[in-house]
């Protein structure tokens, strides 16, 4: 084998075909000692076109080809042709080369420090640069070509030159290679998708292609803990904030890593006299990590309230219980920590908090309890310390988005981001930056960090993959969008036009009813000026459109549609993407649905056509989802809302809608005859009837398990559950379910809140249970009532009613007719008495007026009926029987329910007849009251 071109020493191990990154899921760490070396490479240099002709480079300046296509095609090239380089080598130097390229591009738009050397001078052969024009033409396109499904890239992105090389190698010109090369295409594209406006189904595809090569490889534990996490970031940007949160952890359990969210007790404030439980993050790696001599990381600014201390002050006081209830269980190891000054994390640990935080806020970000619950996992970090820049970067960041939305750490919120957005605009500002002044200083808000505050490029990207990093312009607009919620208007307008986010500046305007300042400013990038001075801030934009139209123009046409309700903003955005933008339908769906009237076949074809883009948008599935209930097209909604709860399992609206789609399906097909050659008998499998109800039953348990507070999903339960005939009624759901709704309305709504139908089924299955010797405990003797196991049906109905039903009931009669049942059943002759009476003077007091007053004969009859019931199903029935709760022993005689209960019977009568004499004297009524008179009389 000929020999390869001598390298720097300490490179040689890296272009060893037998190098141990065939192995490994993470590259070694690069660093300028390396990079730079890298970029000079023989191969380097053939790759990227310094040696190719001018007519090929000609194509790149012109912009026929993105200068991306052209290092794509110009690796394939090189790997083909013959030298004295082996393939593996050459492959190990173009991996090599694709890594330096996606590091430095890192470090110049996310990390810092600024890069030593120009990368435009690097990377791009001298025809490419030489000229300003053609240098600018070139990174245009490159950005340009960086638009997918209609979605744009930032287009003043910084060094897009070393993007380029690390997308064309790492993605484009990428075979499979080594995990390790599996590991760059997955992390590049990646990072192009958060370049990107918004996520497009084109790169999660590929994306999630590679995760899923990644998790079946072999790693060690360390590599599968970094792996996990890695995961849930990415899960938790494309919004599977459930399946990030498991990953997260996973992770812990790999890593052996204690923490829990508990309870202690301290004071927050300068003020309180007394501690109270206060929410904390106790955490503890698996190995002991030393403490730096130096923690490493930008100011961590003070909060500086006139109230609130600095951090929480903890004391040795044991929470309540009821502050604990809520909390995570909390092992003896980590209880003994002191929360005052917990030890140190290893900085995977910290990055695995800091994880579980973003995975938190992505959830519910306008939540208060989550945005609680949120804060102690970064100020875990915070207080700790950190040895890595990047790392402790980030934990200010978080906590800096959850202190925004409270008035008493606001201020200390916006500070600490602007200082983390002057920090990184300091450190990533190149020569030919637009961030540099003419003295070329980076213009900064606040003074400009110490030197102390600053760590090399190699600490900052170390654990850059597990972090949920931010672009240095998505960070200022963040900034800005803070400035927006605080009233900062001209702030944020000032770093939206300075960034040149055109779309964001119009939203801002839109935002504060200035819309035609918006569509000014957004007409002056889709259209042409009218008048001679395109730079006059009066002038109007109404000619023909920009050709070429701006990579964004699909949004900014979306944005305009939104301004002035316009479908045909929306188609043209459609058509301008070349029917691949997927907001642009949804959009035009939502324009359909709202307006008069609602346009309902149109906007489900316009969200089936988003779908059709992205397959993985969860919203536009809701959506669609509801337009077909509307529809009445159950089998479509029910497909969609099945699709769903598969992309969010923890939807609980849509598990609910789902079973309402259910429900309106049309019943089972009946299965298909067989017959049986040997004996030619004809049969057919049995057909649930009741298969769609348990269908929507199992998805109405699963809505109510995620919006355990919402009564009306409840009610679909009991409705849906009761609907099951017996034997083959899911009693026990029906329990649970008007169980639930008693206590989340009972309070409000009282008696109302039963559903009467279903309670009396439910005691109707009582008499059905006695049947059966597992429910129940017969007596010796059988004149006894059944004794009733505790735990089942007929135990948990009896509960319901004597704990749940009974406290609730006012006014009505029907609820005290099922009480008297109930004790019937449970041999309660004297309770079931009592509750007749209850139910008698209910019918009473409720047409009373009716009856005896306005002369309703309505209510009369009610009145008559009722006094009959309480006559011959209560007096009549209950009173002679002896009482349940006596001994009687030897010739003793036994004490009755109501040994008076003729005399009883006689004065009811005689009351209603009394109050009734004036109008019903002679009625029909009259003469059935009479009758029963002389039925309880004898006469």
């Amino acid at each position: 084998m000929a020999e390869s071109p001598a390298f720097p020493s300490n490179l040689d191990s890296i272009y060893d075909a037998a190098s141990p990154l065939k192995n490994s899921i993470d590259p070694i760490r690069l660093t300028s000692d390396n990079i730079v070396p890298i970029l000079n490479l023989p191969l380097t240099h053939k790759v990227l076109g310094h040696d190719a002709s001018n007519e090929s480079l000609a194509q790149v300046a012109s912009g026929e080809i993105s200068y991306t296509t052209f290092v794509a095609a110009q690796a394939r090239a090189a790997l083909e042709s013959s030298d004295d380089l082996t393939t593996e080598q050459k492959q190990s130097q173009l991996l090599h080369l694709g890594l330096a390229a996606l590091f430095s591009f890192l470090q110049s738009n996310v990390t810092g420090p600024p890069l030593e050397f120009s990368s435009a001078e690097a990377v791009l052969p001298s025809a490419l640069r030489t000229e300003p024009i053609t240098l600018k033409s070139v990174r245009a396109k490159i950005i340009r070509d960086l638009t997918l499904d209609g979605e744009a890239a930032y287009k003043l992105t910084p060094n897009p030159e070393l993007f380029a090389v690390a997308k064309a190698l790492l993605a484009d010109a990428s075979s499979d290679g080594p995990l390790v090369a599996k590991t760059a295409r997955m992390r590049t594209n990646f990072l192009h998708q958060k370049m990107l406006s918004e996520v497009t189904s084109t790169l999660q595809d590929v994306i999630y292609k590679d995760v899923e090569i990644l998790d079946k490889a072999e790693l060690t534990s360390d590599e599968r803990s970094r792996f996990l996490l890695e995961r849930a970031i990415i899960h938790t940007h494309h919004g599977f904030d459930v399946k990030a949160r498991e990953d997260i952890d996973q992770a812990a359990k790999v890593r052996r890593f204690e923490f829990a969210l508990t309870g202690k007790m301290g004071k927050r404030t300068k003020f309180q006299d007394r501690d109270i439980s206060q929410l904390v993050v106790l955490a503890k790696s698996a190995d002991e990590t030393s403490q730096p001599s130096e923690l490493s990381g930008p100011k961590n600014l003070n909060l500086d309230d006139d109230t609130l201390l600095e951090a929480i002050s903890f004391s040795d006081q044991k929470p309540d219980e009821q502050s604990l209830a809520i909390q995570d269980k909390v092992s003896a190891s980590l209880d003994a920590i002191d929360a005052n000054n917990q030890p140190i994390l290893n900085p995977v640990d910290s990055a695995l908090l800091l994880a579980l935080a973003s995975a938190i806020t992505n959830t519910s970000p306008e939540n208060g309890l989550t945005r609680e619950e949120t804060n102690p996992y970064a100020t875990r970090v915070l207080d700790g310390g950190s040895s890595n820049w990047q790392i402790y970067t980030q934990a200010l960041l978080v906590r800096s988005r959850v202190e925004g939305y409270r008035s008493r750490t606001v201020e200390r919120a916006v500070l600490q981001m602007q200082a983390l957005v002057d920090q990184v605009i300091a450190d990533t500002a190149t020569s030919d930056d637009a961030a540099q002044t003419e003295s070329g200083d980076p213009t900064t808000f606040l003074p400009r960090p110490e030197q102390s505050e600053s760590a090399p490029a190699a600490d900052r990207l170390q654990h850059i993959w597990i972090l949920n990093f931010s672009t240095r312009w998505s960070l200022e607009a963040e900034l800005a969008k803070r400035w927006v919620d605080l009233g900062g208007l001209r702030t944020a307008l000032e770093i939206y036009e300075r960034l040149h986010l055109w779309a964001e500046a119009a939203l801002c305007y839109a935002a504060t009813e200035r819309e035609g300042k918006a569509k000014n400013i957004i007409r002056r990038q889709l259209y042409q000026a009218t008048g001679p001075d395109e730079n006059d801030e009066n002038e109007q934009f109404d000619g023909p459109e920009r050709s070429p139209l701006p990579a964004d123009a699909p949004r900014l046409l979306c944005i305009m549609g939104d301004i002035d309700k316009d479908e045909k903003m929306y188609e043209r955005a459609w058509e301008v993407s070349g029917e691949r933008y997927a907001r642009a339908q949804r959009s035009l769906a939502r324009h359909y649905l709202t307006s008069t009237p609602p346009q309902l076949e149109n906007a489900e074809t316009a969200y089936k056509k988003s779908l059709h883009i992205n397959r993985l948008n969860h919203g536009a599935w809701f959506a669609l989802g509801c337009v077909q209930l509307e529809l009445q097209k159950w089998q479509e909604a029910t497909d969609t809302f099945t699709r769903t709860v598969q992309l969010d399992d923890t939807d609980g609206q849509a598990w609910s809608n789902l079973a309402a789609a259910m429900l309106r399906m049309p019943p089972p097909e009946p299965a298909p005859e067989v017959i049986d050659e040997t004996t030619g008998e004809v049969s057919a499998a049995e057909v649930d009837p009741h298969k769609r109800k348990r269908e929507a039953l199992s998805a109405l348990q699963r809505a109510a398990q995620l919006k355990g507070t919402d009564a009306r999903i409840w009610d679909n339960v009991l409705t849906v559950a009761a609907s099951i005939p017996p034997p083959a009624t899911p009693f026990r759901e029906v329990i649970t379910a008007q169980k639930r709704i008693i206590e989340l309305i009972g309070t409000k709504e009282g008696e109302k809140c039963v559903d009467v139908a279903i309670l009396g089924m439910l005691v109707d299955f009582l008499n059905v249970a006695f049947e059966y010797e597992a429910l129940l405990i017969r007596s010796d003797d059988p004149s006894e009532a059944p004794i009733v196991r505790t735990g089942t049906i007929p135990g948990q109905i009896i509960s319901l009613v004597d704990q749940n039903v009974v406290p609730l009931i006012t006014h009505s009669s029907v609820l005290w007719q099922i009480v008297a049942r109930v004790e019937v059943f449970r041999g309660r002759p004297s309770k079931a008495f009592e509750a007749h009476e209850k139910a008698w003077r209910a019918t009473i007091a409720a047409n009373a007026q009716g009856a005896f007053q306005m002369g309703d004969e309505k209510p009369w009859l009610e009145v008559v009926r009722a006094t009959e019931k309480l006559v011959r199903d209560g007096y009549a029935k209950f009173g002679p029987m002896d009482r349940e709760d006596q001994k009687v022993e030897g010739d003793q005689e036994a004490e009755l329910v109501a040994k008076d209960w003729r005399f009883k019977a006689r004065s009811a009568v005689r009351g209603i007849m009394g109050k009734g004499k004036d109008f019903w004297d002679g009625t029909e009524g009259w003469d059935r009251l009479k009758q029963l008179q002389s039925e309880v009389t004898g006469n």
